[in-house]
C-alpha cells in the first residue's frame, strides 16, 4: 500500500469523482478526511463503510468551500487528528450554465470561490507541514475546460484555467521540497454535477436531454463514452505513487481524446 501511514484531505468527496478518489486513497492505506454536502446519515454510512473496508481512519468535515475560515478549520482538524496532511486533493466544484450577459454575479463568485480559491486555501494550510516532513502530493481536479472553452460556462472555464495555472506555479515553488503538484483534467464524467447541468443546457440551447448528451457532452469526446470516476481515481493514486515522483506541474488529460482535436 503506497500511502500506508499517510493522511489525505479530499474536498468535494461525498459523491462522484471525489468519493472515488477518497476510496482509492483509503485502499492504499491513507487515513482520509471527507468533505462535502449531503444527508448526514448517508455521509456517515460512507465514512464508516470506508473505515470498515479499508482499515483506515475516515473523518468528515462539512466545511463550506466558499468560506476560508471553515477551510482553515477543516485543515487544522485533519492535522490535529492525523498528525499530518500528506495528500491534498482539491476536487470540490459547482457548475452553472448561462449566457455571459445573463450570468448572475453571485453564481460567478460562488464558482470562483469553490472551484478555484478553495484550492489556494487548502494548499496554503497544508504546505508548511509538507515542507517540514519533506513529502507532499497536491492533486487538483481540473477539467478539459482547463485547456479549452465551451460557451455559456464562463465562470467554470475561468476557474479551471486558473487551477491549471495555480498548479504550475505551486509545482515550481515546491519542486525542491519533495512535494509535487499536478492536475487531472477529465472530460465529461457521469457524475451528479454533469447530470445537474443538463436542464440548464437544454434551456440555454433549446435541446432535448438526449440531444444534450449526444450533441453537446459526448460530441466533444471522440470515444463517445463518458469517463468513469474510477478512471480518474486511478490517476490520482498514480500521482501519489513513487512512479510519479518526478511528475510535477503536469496537467493530465483523461477526456476521450477531446483536447487532442
Amino acid at each position: 500500500m503506497i500511502l500506508k501511514s499517510k493522511a489525505a484531505v479530499i474536498t468535494g468527496s461525498t459523491s462522484g469523482i471525489g468519493l472515488a478518489i477518497a476510496k482509492a486513497l483509503a485502499r492504499e492505506g491513507a487515513d482520509i478526511l471527507l468533505n462535502g454536502f449531503g444527508k448526514p446519515d448517508e455521509i456517515e454510512a460512507i465514512r464508516s463503510g470506508i473505515e470498515a473496508e479499508c482499515g483506515v481512519r475516515a473523518l468528515y468535515s462539512g466545511a463550506d468551500m466558499t468560506k476560508p475560515s471553515e477551510i482553515a478549520a477543516m485543515m487544522e482538524e485533519a492535522e490535529g487528528a492525523f498528525g499530518r496532511i500528506d495528500v491534498v486533493v482539491n476536487n470540490a466544484g459547482i457548475q452553472f450554465v448561462s449566457p455571459v450577459e445573463e450570468f448572475p454575479p453571485e453564481k460567478w463568485d460562488a464558482i470562483i470561490a469553490i472551484n478555484l480559491s478553495s484550492a489556494f486555501h487548502t494548499v496554503h494550510a497544508a504546505v508548511p507541514g509538507m515542507k517540514a516532513r519533506g513529502f507532499g502530493r497536491i492533486v487538483n481536479v481540473a477539467s478539459a475546460h482547463s485547456l479549452v472553452a465551451s460557451p455559456f460556462k464562463s465562470a467554470y472555464v475561468a476557474a479551471k484555467h486558473g487551477i491549471a495555472g495555480f498548479t504550475k506555479s505551486v509545482a515550481l515553488e515546491l519542486a525542491t521540497h519533495g512535494i509535487t503538484a499536478n492536475c487531472i483534467s477529465p472530460g465529461y464524467v457521469w457524475t451528479p454535477l454533469v447530470e445537474s447541468q443538463i436542464p440548464d443546457t437544454m434551456k440555454a440551447r433549446g435541446l432535448t436531454k438526449e440531444q444534450v448528451i449526444e450533441d453537446v457532452l459526448l460530441k466533444a469526446q471522440p470515444t463517445k463514452e463518458f469517463v468513469t470516476v474510477d478512471q480518474v481515481a486511478a490517476i490520482a493514486v498514480f500521482l501519489c505513487s513513487p512512479a510519479a515522483t518526478q511528475m510535477t506541474g503536469a496537467n493530465l488529460s483523461v477526456d476521450g481524446g477531446w483536447t487532442a482535436q
